[in-house]
């Protein structure tokens, strides 16, 4: 059953490329670097890429049926049948059937292993943007849909292919080999192979192959094989309307595994190794989707584009009919019939949901999601920090949500807790208040991370190993989160706080220990990230730059409030691709206005030790390696944080390919009043820096190694002071 799960979750991540007949116009030589020719006509394509794209156009709308299945490949079917009938497997009786072996083996006898139909309807603006509508979506084996599946889009819709990408010419070599009438129009034939690509006997000389329309310099066709000439292949295929290039089909055959069955030998034979036949078939991975009634113009009115980039219209699979290009073959009709057949009976919906709910950092288990941020944690104050979070979700009701958490760390051995609970206004986007009451500790200084995705929190999990500069707050607050539109998120939050230091501090001689009445605003504004509202909220679908994060903290003398402080912090992200690479940048600052206590100023995100001769870390998404963490204060700061992917890749252990990260960080500000906080500390005034280099994929794993060096004014004599070695998950990105 596992594995049938996970081919729901792997069969979404094939995409798009196709073959035909050519006249060749001269003899290409293989060398181990591109054609100049082929290098030039590509450059042309990058360039008038967005004059190309329907994206250049006012408006348009279009409609796309898609089709993915695992089954066997179609030439083996019949033979698959006969050996399936004639060999003696299915005698032996089983005390517990399994997706895994005879059942599969069953299931493929009369039927594909998985079915999914979806069919959409794309408008685009440029006034208003783009709108997906899901307009009818069918898994099989799935009563309830996964909607960040039914959200996920291929590679090659309007965006430029990734083997054409500037920033990715290193990792392949082209060749100009042929030109080729396509629907009347006459195209380029470049052909290409993997950097890492070796040609031994009994494999294809070339990857795939690029129909470039030798007038308007737009994509026409891309197909991508596999090494191995029976493992599949990949094909995109765009049609000219209204002088712009629109994707038209993608058809992908991928192959997934081998399936061996065994079945008796009829023939005397002395030995008994041969008594028996094995026969092996492939499993593939079949992908067909087809675009269609194209329309540009469009009457473009405004509540056609409200709302989140997806809006799902049916998900029953009723209105299918309406827009399969092809009727249902008998195998895929029954594929419905055994598979969700199956579904009931191995629960295969609760299973899903619970695999779906790990993209938004959550278990699902009926009623009740379970954080998965609150597990486990560490930091220099609580030690390992243990806890379970807990939410009631829409099966419990729509509107009304109740959360708990209580957390216990063991070096500071005390518990921890919350209590909320969360009204909706409207099931239509995210909007709602939100109550509740909390007895917490937290490190001194920070940025909030309201708003922030699970990604980035996870990538800020490591920001405290080495900070034991930590407070407690415990109190109330009332809060609306309210999603204006689906770039724009505010939230608006009224708190009485009573907060208290936990290491030795004294602020203006009044102590350590304060009430503190507060609002504070945050705003997030993402305009081109792609969100989709389900049963469960907002779900983020794809995290695109830039980005813009706002908080402003306001406190109050009122209602026993014993501070007055304006508290403002912003992080801008972008990330962008040249011919020189992938940059991407965190612009981020903060400032304090009045008189506050340290944990209401900055820490400088330092993640080294100064008790420790060596420094290793996890990475940070704002942290500096090689930065002492507790250390450096200050009420008003700027930093930076450069990223750059070096356009150069080499061949790693195994199948990987690496390649460079260059890191540039820095930092500098001030503190007004350091007298008026009582303990050590420093004020980080010159401007900090330091530089890093990561290895990516670092030995074939899913790790980046970053060796990073302190560098300018506060570097020291000392080596190991200065330097520090990080380590970062791969799938966290940039």
């Amino acid at each position: 059953m596992e594995r049938f799960l996970s081919l729901i979750f792997c069969l979404v991540f094939v995409f798009g490329y196709s073959q035909s007949k050519t006249t060749t116009i001269e003899t290409v030589i293989i060398e181990d670097k591109s054609d100049p020719r082929a290098l030039e006509i590509l450059k042309k394509v990058n360039k008038l890429f967005k004059e190309n794209s329907p994206q250049s156009l006012d408006s348009y709308a279009y409609k796309s049926y898609e089709k993915i299945s695992l089954d066997i490949n179609e030439d083996s079917i019949s033979q698959f049948n006969k050996f399936f009938n004639d060999a003696n497997l299915f005698k032996k009786k089983r005390e517990k059937d399994s997706l895994n072996n005879i059942s599969a083996r069953e299931i493929f006898s009369k039927s594909k292993l998985f079915l999914w139909e979806r069919a959409q309807e794309f408008l685009y603006s440029k006034k208003y943007g783009e709108k997906i509508n899901i307009l009818d979506n069918r898994i099989s084996g799935l009563r309830q849909p996964i909607y960040e599946m039914m959200a996920l889009q291929q590679s090659n819709r309007d965006k430029l292919p990734n083997q054409l990408k500037q920033e990715n010419r290193g990792l392949y070599r082209f060749f100009l080999t042929d030109t080729l009438e396509l629907d009347g129009r006459k195209n380029f034939v470049i052909r290409f192979r993997e950097v890492n690509y070796k040609n031994p006997d009994k494999k294809r000389k070339y990857n795939g192959v690029i129909y470039i329309d030798t007038k308007t310099y737009g994509v026409k066709k891309i197909e991508n094989f596999s090494k191995n000439k029976n493992d599949g292949i990949i094909t995109s295929t765009w049609t000219y309307y209204n002088n712009k290039w629109f994707l038209a089909l993608e058809t992908v055959k991928l192959k997934m595994s081998n399936m061996s069955l065994e079945g008796s030998n009829q023939e005397n034979s002395e030995e008994k190794t041969k008594k028996k036949d094995k026969k092996t078939f492939g499993t593939y991975a079949f992908l067909t989707s087809r675009y269609f009634d194209f329309l540009s113009p469009i009457d473009e009115h405004k509540n056609d584009f409200k709302g989140y980039t997806f809006s799902v219209k049916s998900t029953d699979g009723k209105s299918l009919d309406l827009y399969r290009t092809d009727a249902l073959t008998e195998r895929e009709r029954n594929t419905y019939k055994t598979i969700d057949s199956l579904g009931r009976k191995y629960n295969i919906d609760s299973k899903a949901q619970i695999l779906s709910g790990l993209l938004n950092g959550q278990i699902r288990v009926g009623n009740v999601d379970f954080a998965l941020d609150e597990i486990v944690n560490y930091n220099l104050y609580e030690g390992f920090r243990v806890g379970l979070k807990t939410k009631l979700n829409e099966n419990f009701n729509s509107y009304v949500s109740p959360d708990y958490y209580f957390a216990y760390g063991f070096k500071d051995d005390r518990w921890k807790y919350g209590l909320g609970i969360d009204i909706k206004t409207t099931l239509e986007k995210n909007s709602y208040f939100r109550i509740e009451h909390y007895n917490d500790v937290t490190s001194s200084g920070e940025f909030y991370r309201k708003l922030w995705s699970f990604k980035m929190r996870t990538m800020n999990y490591g920001n405290n190993l080495n900070n034991d500069r930590y407070f407690r707050f415990r109190g109330v607050s009332l809060s609306y989160n309210n999603d204006v539109s689906n770039a724009l998120t505010l939230v608006s939050a009224i708190r009485r706080n009573r907060e208290e230091a936990m290491f030795d501090y004294g602020f203006r001689n009044k102590g350590a220990d304060f009430d503190n009445f507060s609002t504070l605003f945050t705003l997030k504004y993402s305009p081109f990230s792609t969100n989709i509202m389900t049963p469960q909220g907002k779900s983020l679908i794809d995290q695109r730059y830039p980005e813009i994060y706002l908080n402003y903290e306001q406190s109050y003398k009122l209602l026993g409030g014993d501070f007055d402080y304006s508290r403002f912090d912003l992080l801008f992200l972008h990330n962008f691709k040249t011919r020189f690479g992938t940059t991407g940048f965190r612009l981020y600052g903060g400032i304090v206005l009045g008189s506050a206590p340290i944990w209401k100023n900055f820490t400088m995100n330092g993640l080294a030790s100064p008790r420790k001769d060596f420094n290793f870390n996890l990475t940070s998404y704002l942290g500096f390696a090689t930065l002492e963490g507790g250390k450096y204060y200050n009420d008003r700061f700027v930093a930076y944080y450069l990223t750059h992917k070096i356009p150069w890749y080499f061949k790693s252990f195994g199948k990987n390919v690496s390649s460079f990260d260059f890191v540039l960080r820095g930092t500098i500000g001030n503190m007004k009043h350091p007298e008026y906080h009582e303990f050590k500390f420093k004020k980080l005034d010159r401007l900090y820096q330091e530089v890093g280099l990561e290895w990516n994929n670092f030995l074939s794993t899913y790790f980046n190694l970053g060796l990073f060096y302190r560098v300018g004014y506060y570097t020291t004599p000392n080596f190991k002071q200065n330097f520090a070695i990080q380590f970062k998950l791969k799938l966290l990105d940039f």
